[in-house]
């Protein structure tokens, strides 16, 4: 039985796996109009998985081509003559193999060719690609590289060089007729002399995350295979969740349909991925750690991720900001519609925040008062009762005053959202519940969806900003609430101003029930002349 795949490229004899016809078929489009393509995007989101398709496509449907799959992964320190070396016996290997899967054998003249040449630097390369095509009968070249990130420094600028000879060249046939190359970091990204761009005749082409349509056709092959259904709402939020971000929601099934013991004659539902997106947050699997490692590299990164996950104005996209450049290259963010940065997803958002969430803030003993606990808001039937567990938070923060901002590793103006996520996150795991964050454009209003005892409560977060932009967002969260089908929403939004206007609201919008509160946030610690009480 097939298995939804999260270790390395996935295949589809051991693998349930995306087929990405249209973009496999516009792929080898260029390939036979002899392209020079160029895919870059952060790690596993499916690029080597897409290239070995693409190899296959070529290998059994396109005989006239004979594609070659490099991977230059294990070259970042090799020599200049040592690099040169083992890609010429890389390139020999991938012929023969071709050759032998194929049954045929190679004449004798290219069987001489591939026995006595070695390619010492980028010239020798030159003169070894026009002689194999000479070597070659009624066949084109294909070249693929993966991992081309791991190119010595050494190497990249006068490699890059030749191959746009090759590219610009007359000679018929040209060798590599078309190049595929595959990384992280994008050609201009990687650090060749700047003076002059040596590979500007390269197609990028993009590979996106999955789209709904693809994350249903994933799941449709496992319920084909083994008879399990999800049901629609599952499939519809865990491409919600992880964005469609291919190793995500592979391990999101991969949770569902192995870790969990779910019995396969019952439907997967929606207590079930809760459940699973439980474990998916709170685990330490690869895709997570390349997030964690990549934000934690720039100081600078917290300030940005927390302002595009706190304001509605967030910041701009702004390709030619090395900060923002490399945030997107990492796949934490993305360009929104408007232009703006957006998190790439709400489990990223989800981990973002925590990890920059002090590990103890100093305040937990006091989030409530000293004769309860965070049991007395549940009720008798063990449902959370949001709207005073809400009313104790706005006074917590009362009762904190200058102290929230002595909170370590926190920057001043997103103190009271990670306070909030804190309490609330405390007072979820206290009573088993579930909280994520459903959010539906990666930045500027966080909703927090709570999930306990088969009940469903949002909040959402804002930093104030004016009178409309608050009216605004409970419009937003009434029409949010409406597709969730949840009645009642809690709306908290933080006041930073010198003089601010403390509020505790509650109105009826579109027939959903809107409690609203803003909340002062302490500018300063007051001097020691001034009466604390």
């Amino acid at each position: 039985m097939r298995r939804f795949g999260t270790q390395g490229p996935v295949n589809p004899e051991q693998h349930y796996v995306v087929a990405r016809t249209e973009e496999l078929t516009e792929f080898i489009k260029r390939v036979k109009e002899g392209r020079y393509i160029v895919i870059f995007a952060p790690r596993q989101t499916g690029k080597t998985t897409f290239f070995y398709a693409a190899m296959d496509v070529l290998a059994t449907e396109e005989p006239n081509y004979l594609p070659i799959h490099l991977d230059f992964q294990a070259y970042k320190n090799l020599a200049p003559s040592d690099f040169y070396s083992n890609l010429t016996e890389d390139i020999r290997e991938e012929i023969e193999n071709t050759y032998h899967k194929s049954g045929e054998a190679p004449s004798e003249a290219l069987r001489g060719f591939l026995e006595n040449t070695t390619f010492t630097d980028n010239v020798s390369m030159l003169r070894g690609f026009n002689a194999l095509a000479r070597m070659l009968e009624n066949q084109q070249v294909v070249i693929l590289i993966d991992e081309f990130d791991g190119i010595p420094q050494t190497v990249l600028s006068d490699f890059l060089y030749a191959l746009r000879r090759i590219y610009i060249s007359r000679t018929s046939p040209r060798c590599p007729h078309s190049l595929g190359i595959i990384g992280v970091k994008s050609i201009a990204q990687l650090n060749y002399d700047r003076s002059v761009s040596p590979f500007n005749i390269n197609d990028d082409f993009a590979l996106q995350n999955f789209t709904l349509t693809q994350v249903q056709e994933l799941l449709g092959q496992y319920t084909a295979e083994v008879g399990q259904s999800f049901a629609p709402e599952v499939i519809e939020s865990i491409h919600k969740q992880t964005g469609g971000q291919p190793f995500l929601v592979n391990r999101f099934a991969q949770i569902l349909t192995e870790e969990m013991d779910i019995p396969i004659t019952e439907s997967i539902t929606m207590t079930h991925f809760s459940q699973a997106l439980q474990l998916l947050l709170e685990e330490r699997n690869t895709n997570i750690e390349h997030l964690l490692t990549n934000i934690r590299k720039d100081p600078r990164f917290q300030t940005i991720l927390m302002r595009v996950v706190s304001y509605e104005n967030s910041v701009p996209f702004n390709p030619d900001s090395d900060i923002i450049n490399e945030l997107a290259t990492y796949g934490v963010i993305t360009k929104g519609t408007d232009r703006k940065c957006e998190v790439i997803n709400p489990i990223y958002l989800y981990r973002i925040v925590q990890t920059f969430k002090p590990v103890v803030n100093g305040l937990e003993d006091d989030y409530f008062p000293d004769d309860s606990d965070g049991f007395q808001y549940l009720t008798t039937n063990g449902h959370i009762q949001m709207e005073q567990l809400l009313n104790n938070f706005r006074n917590f923060i009362a009762r904190a005053g200058f102290r929230i901002l002595q909170v370590p590793e926190t920057p001043q103006e997103f103190i009271g959202q990670h306070l909030l996520f804190a309490y609330l996150d405390q007072f979820v795991s206290s009573v088993n519940g579930t909280m994520y964050i459903e959010v539906p454009t990666g930045r500027g209003r966080m909703d927090l969806l709570i999930l306990h005892n088969g009940k469903k409560y949002i909040v959402e977060t804002k930093i104030w900003r004016s009178e409309r932009g608050y009216a605004k967002g409970k419009e937003q969260l009434a029409a949010y609430l409406s597709t969730e089908g949840v009645k009642e929403g809690f709306y908290v939004a933080f006041d930073h101003r010198d003089v601010p206007e403390p509020r505790t609201e509650t109105e009826m919008i579109d027939g959903l029930t809107i409690r609203s509160y803003i909340i002062p946030v302490v500018q300063e610690r007051p001097s020691l002349g001034t009466s604390l009480n």
